[in-house]
């Protein structure tokens, strides 16, 4: 192993957006056997802070891959085209749109029907946005438009994180 190696490298996986994800959680914990601190005890202190490097670094590997969004977002930056999400925030103006009305339809949301009503248009969304990811990430040429998605599904993830909130809040 090389702590060098990107996480696709690390983990023994295709350079691809689509993971098997039964793959993924035994590689991880295959990897994290291999490199727990504890193994390495007998050969002293250096020994085990490396083992303990390893163990962080395979953990990030993981948490990366394992989380569609996270995984676009590096796909987009091992092909050179890095999301930049904390100074890039041009959206099309259609998806500005989209936002617009489905906040205003949560606020308006009094009961659980129109909650859930939402919540399944905002998933049927962010299943077309992955998939488009999914076509864009099969090479390095689709990352500049896979950027655009990915932004946008950011966008997403938070939204539903609202939905959850405003469940919680008729929920009382």
């Amino acid at each position: 192993m090389n702590l060098q190696s990107d996480d696709f490298e690390l983990m023994g996986l295709p350079r691809q957006f689509v993971l098997d994800r039964d793959l993924l959680d035994a590689r991880w914990k295959e990897l994290q056997k291999q490199a727990h601190p504890d193994r390495f005890s007998a050969e002293g202190g250096v020994a085990q802070r490396i083992a303990m490097q390893w163990s962080v670094r395979i953990n990030e590997a993981y948490q990366r891959l394992k989380h569609p969004l996270k995984r676009a977002a590096y796909l987009c930056e091992l092909y050179g085209v890095p999301v930049r999400a904390e100074d890039n925030t041009a959206m099309p103006a259609a998806f500005l749109m989209q936002q617009m009305e489905w906040r205003e339809a949560l606020e308006e949301a009094e009961t659980e029907d129109a909650i859930d009503a939402l919540d399944q248009e905002v998933q049927a969304v962010r299943k077309q946005m992955l998939q488009k990811c999914e076509l864009l990430l099969q090479s390095p040429e689709g990352a500049a438009e896979a950027v655009q998605v990915v932004r946008s599904l950011m966008f997403v993830e938070r939204f539903r994180a609202d939905i959850e909130a405003r469940r919680d809040q008729l929920g009382q």
